[in-house]
């Protein structure tokens, strides 16, 4: 099987630090070689990877402020289809855009819809000649047609266990009201316990209005945007992940990567979070201020290596490379039918 994976060119894929789709796309494409598939990944040309890389863009466009991302990203997805009938399978891990110039793609186009930015694009999804796969039941639109649901895989030699957690709390993500960071600063609060901020700063007037002033170095740390080594430490080295989250998460790699640490999570209960943490196993699921309090010193007393156990069995990127392959199969077979995936405990089939 030949296939084409058509990863973002925000960032280089994998990422230095922040870059979750293109964290994805390269785990994707490592498992899929491993599987002796015959992978070439459309990315940045400072990309590493085993596959085949090929692309336009010299490197990030996030990275480099002289590369207009509209221009990049057209010019890449331009060229990728340009070769699309070398392939037996495109797999685009990019927003709307390959969408709209999908009658150009001369095989068959599988799209992972990583979430959409708005109801604006929808129309893109809804006409173009593509299959769709949702990376949660709960991030899905009821205009389109799914093929399967699979769920975002993590490198999990790349996050070691730690038995032993310090009394800190950590928030992990842009740093962008969606995400609660000054609610996570305020449970950290009441809790009495310290909290480290992860992330890259997105909302410029929300970071220095609601964030900054409560950076202190002490009780609140802010450490930025973190390389996977850097993140694996802070996750590891905490008592629990605060994920307060204001808007419907479409999944959630950090609270995955925070679980295959061993360290619990305590995440508001919208969007894919009833899917992606088990409730007394892997975290707790609250909804306000008050309760994700007391749920702290629940998730202290968790067993942390069945926490880690847990999102190893449902989270690997060795499932989700499987995951994709039987979806490459059938469209590949020609036989566009939804695909059931083994049923974990805590995880339902998802069809």
């Amino acid at each position: 099987m030949r296939v084409a994976l058509l990863g973002p060119v925000a960032w280089r894929t994998p990422p230095h630090h922040y870059g979750p789709w293109e964290q994805v796309t390269g785990l994707l494409a490592e498992g899929l070689v491993s599987r002796g598939v015959d992978v070439t990944l459309f990315a940045t040309l400072d990309s590493v990877t085993s596959a085949r890389l090929d692309g336009v863009a010299p490197r990030g466009y996030a990275d480099d402020p002289a590369l207009d991302g509209r221009v990049w990203e057209a010019m890449h997805v331009s060229h990728a289809f340009a070769r699309s009938a070398e392939f037996d399978l495109v797999h685009s891990h990019l927003d709307w855009l390959p969408l709209a110039f999908a009658e150009h793609c001369h095989a068959p186009l599988l799209t992972t819809v990583h979430g959409f930015s708005g109801a604006g694009i929808l129309p893109a999804y809804a006409r173009a000649r593509s299959s769709y796969v949702s990376i949660s039941d709960a991030d899905r639109a009821p205009e389109l047609d799914y093929v399967a649901t699979v769920h975002h895989g993590v490198d999990i030699g790349g996050l070691p266990f730690t038995g032993d957690a310090g009394p800190g709390l950590a928030a992990f993500g842009r740093i962008h009201p969606d995400k609660g960071t000054h609610t996570a600063i305020e449970i950290a609060r009441r809790a009495g316990r310290p909290l480290t901020i992860c992330g890259i700063v997105q909302d410029e007037q929300y970071f220095a209005e609601q964030v900054a002033p409560h950076i202190d170095g002490d009780r609140v740390v802010f450490l930025g945007s973190v390389g996977p080594r850097r993140r694996a430490e802070v996750l590891g080295a905490s008592t629990a992940l605060l994920h307060p989250i204001a808007f419907d998460e479409p999944f959630g790699l950090s609270v995955v990567e925070s679980m295959v640490c061993g360290t619990p999570v305590v995440a508001y209960a919208r969007g894919s979070m009833s899917e992606v943490v088990d409730e007394g196993v892997t975290g707790c699921l609250v909804h306000t201020v008050e309760q994700a309090v007391d749920a702290v010193t629940v998730v202290a007393g968790l067993d942390r290596a069945a926490c880690r156990e847990r999102a190893r069995q449902r989270f690997g990127a060795d499932r989700m490379v499987t995951d994709y392959l039987a979806v490459y199969e059938r469209l590949v077979g020609g036989v566009a039918a939804p695909v059931e995936r083994q049923v974990v405990p805590g995880q339902a089939t998802v069809v």
